[in-house]
């Protein structure tokens, strides 16, 4: 059996190492997700141009910088369709300036200075055909993101592949600050299912995997919510004593993985969510 042929773009660590990916079809190339700074998307530009492909499309899986930041560069002087599900189209409108606005400061001319949005939004279970190419985007909600999904991506006489943006972490520690871990699980438990008969699962961060990373994220859920449930227990957020010890664990947890900075950085949403469902459970 035959197989896509993907190209990689992984950034440095500046970028958060994040992958965008590039499906090369006989007469042109098919982007999944950008990165995050321009030195990283001006990386990616170059590659297209080295595959010497016109660019036919872009797709973004979720409403992070890091996968929505590259595109305005590669669409400027192309006429080519964005797409992203109708959900992560409308949390990229919602969040995109409060991003640069939080983040510019600290990367300064990195960051790009325009957003382009996506000019075609799709339904749950929408297919679109390029070439003998067809990508059908699946929209899960709130996850890893405010607004997340997966694409699969299949040809003829080839296996399938999905691209699942941020909603496993490949060896590295993941962004949990949007604070929906609970919806999260929900949804990994959903993909366990969606995925498992799938050979390749790329994700936005860390290499190529099966079905196995959508169990190694919920594992890895499941301790870090845990941790902060013990942690939080009469407090509405977690102190500084709290976030150290936190960052202790998950980093013993997962020992030498990247963006171990990442633990603490979600600790204040994760804290309130675990808070909030505490609360529930004494009212209830």
């Amino acid at each position: 059996m035959s197989h896509l042929t993907v190209h990689t773009h992984t950034a440095g660590e500046s970028g958060l190492f994040v992958n965008s990916y590039l499906i090369e079809l006989e007469a042109g190339l098919v982007a999944i997700d950008t990165s995050l700074l321009n030195s990283d998307i001006a990386v990616l530009e170059a590659r297209i141009t080295a595959l010497r492909k016109p660019l036919l499309a872009v797709f973004v899986t979720h409403a992070h910088p890091d996968h929505f930041n590259g595109v305005h560069a590669l669409v400027a002087t192309r006429d080519v369709p964005v797409y992203a599900s109708v959900g992560v189209s409308a949390a990229i409108h919602e969040v995109a300036d409060a991003k640069r606005e939080q983040w510019q400061p600290m990367y300064g001319d990195e960051w790009p200075a325009h957003t382009t949005y996506p000019t075609a939004e799709l339904t749950d279970g929408s297919e679109i055909q390029l070439e003998d190419l067809s990508i059908t985007v699946h929209d899960v909600g709130a996850a890893e993101s405010h607004a997340d999904s997966y694409l699969i991506a299949r040809r003829p006489a080839a296996e399938p592949v999905a691209f699942i943006g941020d909603l496993a972490f490949a060896g590295t520690h993941p962004y949990t600050a949007d604070g929906h871990t609970g919806r999260w699980l929900t949804v990994l438990d959903r993909l366990a299912v969606d995925l498992e008969a799938t050979p390749t699962l790329l994700p936005g961060h860390g290499g190529a995997s099966t079905a196995a990373v959508l169990a190694d994220q919920r594992r890895y859920l499941l301790f870090y919510r845990e941790v902060v449930r013990r942690l939080v227990t009469g407090r509405s957020e977690l102190g500084e004593a709290e976030q150290a010890e936190l960052g202790r664990q998950m980093r013993a947890f997962l020992p030498d993985a990247p963006l171990s900075w990442m633990v603490e950085l979600g600790a204040g949403a994760v804290g309130t969510e675990i808070a909030a469902e505490l609360g529930r459970e004494q009212a209830a």
